[in-house]
């Protein structure tokens, strides 16, 4: 048997067929990508700012927690020496004081924790004061919140009787 040979018109076709393809399909031109990472990168520094505002709020909520922590802590421990809940009562201090009796022992304790839970050590913008004790206790904390994003001075102020 002899075989018959295809015809060349057929090879001639399929080869510009598959020329005209490759011609249209030639790939991402540079433009195209330069164009793709450049919204991506924009899209990622989004990203990194949304988490930056999320990171400085959160810093903001976890200070007025220690705050409120931290007033409840010398609340309780005027109620434990409730006989000389009177000698508690001290101006806005921003300074660790000397101790001596227990209630200047539970002020130093206080500042300090105050300085190490919301502040830093030796910062002069976290402050404590007790007023009005014992019938109508006034506590307020005072702290510098730039650093969360927050207003220069915030503080939390509480009210209870002892």
């Amino acid at each position: 048997m002899k075989r018959h040979a295809r015809p060349r018109r057929g090879r001639r076709l399929q080869a510009s067929a598959s020329a005209a393809r490759a011609r249209r399909m030639r790939g991402l031109s540079l433009i195209e990508v330069l164009v793709s990472v450049v919204i991506i990168a924009i899209g990622l520094l989004g990203i990194a700012a949304m988490e930056s505002l999320a990171l400085r709020g959160s810093q903001g909520s976890l200070e007025s927690s220690q705050a409120v922590m931290q007033t409840n802590a010398i609340l309780e421990a005027m109620r434990a020496n409730r006989a000389n809940a009177a000698n508690y009562n001290m101006a806005m201090t921003c300074a660790v004081p000397a101790g001596g009796t227990l209630a200047q022992n539970d002020q130093r304790d206080w500042i300090t924790a105050l300085k190490t839970s919301i502040g830093q050590v030796g910062d002069a913008s976290t402050c404590g004061q007790i007023a009005g004790c014992p019938d109508a206790c006034v506590v307020t904390v005072r702290w510098d919140d730039q650093r969360a994003g927050g207003a220069a001075e915030r503080q939390v102020v509480t009210e209870t009787r002892i």
